[in-house]
């Protein structure tokens, strides 16, 4: 039988390998999670016109069940994230893939607003959790030459779900396949393709930092330590900066379509525009591929943070359709660049002992805050027009921009443990 130790020692030659067929299957399993991860993300943001219509709901029913999957996320991010410090990494990918994809199914069959706001926020707790796990764990498996390139690779497998949402949301939202609604539809293929990934990814190895770190310390790091004097001042700079950043980073993808129907648009019109601006979310990711390595991933979020800031307030003024779509689509690909770039920035700025859960910690207040978001911006869209709206965004990139740009650290492609 082969024991810890050794599994301990085989993961470190991994992360010490060039690129391999290995590594690149690591980056394409982490990659399909994360697809119907954002699937389900950007899922509920792309339907809130139909489920306001056909559901027949209140500007505060839809802020809830905006909210609901946010608050799911949050305790997942925060108590998955601090399990995979405990128990692997391996295995809370394999808790959280299950959770969202079970509860996501339930969710199609919802007869009410209060059970589908259940379903989602239960389905939450496996989402926050995709992403804080996947970046800590691809940040462990991945030679630190390749590492921002090969965490971009992997989100820009993931982001083709935006625009796939919002292309199958056009196509089956009017339409009633074997007499149930498009918009459940939307939901069973989340669910059911994300069971997939459960499958597949059965026979993924440990992280080997995580297991080596298991033989040189037997006991578990306590939660208090990211609040204690060695950390807890970055972990406070990347709380506050979770917080600010959801204003930019799923503002957009949370009231998009809202704000289109408030600018005159059709449901079904606002969909096909929505679609084509969310191709902007994939490119994006692509784009940061190459500029991963090329630039201090510092200074790539400064950079984008503040081109989302003009791009946003350009969005929200906007009325012809073609600086709609323009200034959308330009918002949507610097956004991913900036978040492809901030998931390989916040895991790689604290140690193995504590990544897990200073990531997962870090991560999860930025669910608070988006959950908070609706119930901020939706009356505020409301009452003053999209132009304020971002607006309100704008300023909250600009005070992120001030903390990274004063307080963040540089840490370039450094070994893991080298801070």
């Amino acid at each position: 039988m082969t024991t810890s130790v050794e599994h301990g020692r085989e993961g470190l030659r991994l992360d010490e390998l060039p690129v391999r067929p290995i590594h690149r299957k690591l980056v394409a399993l982490v990659g399909a999670g994360l697809f119907f991860d954002l699937y389900e993300l950007f899922l509920a943001g792309t339907i809130t016109g139909v489920l306001k219509s056909e559901m027949q709901l209140s500007t505060f029913q839809l802020s809830g069940i905006l909210a609901s999957a946010f608050a799911g996320q949050f305790l997942g991010a925060l108590v998955i994230g601090r399990l995979s410090d405990v128990f692997g990494r391996r295995r809370m990918f394999m808790v959280n893939i299950a959770v969202y994809s079970g509860f996501t199914l339930l969710g199609a069959f919802s007869p009410n607003v209060a059970f589908l706001m259940a379903t989602r926020f239960l389905a939450g707790l496996g989402i926050g959790a995709e992403m804080t796990v996947s970046d800590t764990y691809l940040s462990e498996v991945v030679p630190p030459s390749v590492r921002g390139r090969m965490i971009a690779m992997a989100y820009t497998i993931g982001f083709c779900a935006v625009p796939t949402v919002g292309f199958l949301a056009k196509w089956l939202v009017p339409l009633r396949p074997l007499g149930i609604d498009g918009w459940r539809w939307l939901f069973v293929l989340g669910g059911l393709g994300a069971a997939v990934v459960f499958v597949a990814r059965r026979h993924m190895p440990e992280s080997p930092h995580w297991l080596a770190r298991q033989q040189e310390q037997k006991d578990t790091v306590p939660f208090r330590a990211i609040v204690g004097r060695e950390y807890r001042g970055r972990t406070a700079l990347f709380a506050a900066v979770m917080v600010l950043q959801v204003f930019g980073y799923y503002g957009f993808g949370t009231l998009a379509v809202l704000v289109l129907q408030h600018k005159g648009f059709a449901v079904v019109a606002s969909l096909g525009y929505l679609a084509i601006t969310y191709l902007g979310y994939p490119l994006g990711s692509l784009l940061a591929v190459p500029l991963m390595e090329r630039v201090e991933r510092k200074y790539l979020v400064l950079a984008t943070a503040g081109l989302m800031a003009v791009f946003g307030l350009t969005f929200g003024f906007a009325t012809s359709v073609a600086l709609i779509l323009i200034s959308g689509g330009l918002y949507t690909l610097a956004s991913n660049v900036f978040s492809d770039a901030l998931h390989t920035y916040l895991p790689e700025s604290f140690p193995t002992t504590v990544r897990g859960t200073a990531s997962g910690a870090t991560y999860s207040l930025s669910k608070v805050s988006t959950a908070l978001l609706p119930f901020l911006l939706l009356p505020l869209l409301d009452d003053h027009g999209s132009g304020a709206v971002f607006t309100v965004i704008t300023a909250a990139l600009l005070g992120m921009i001030m903390l990274v740009a004063v307080w963040g650290p540089i840490t370039g492609r450094r070994a893991l443990d080298a801070e």
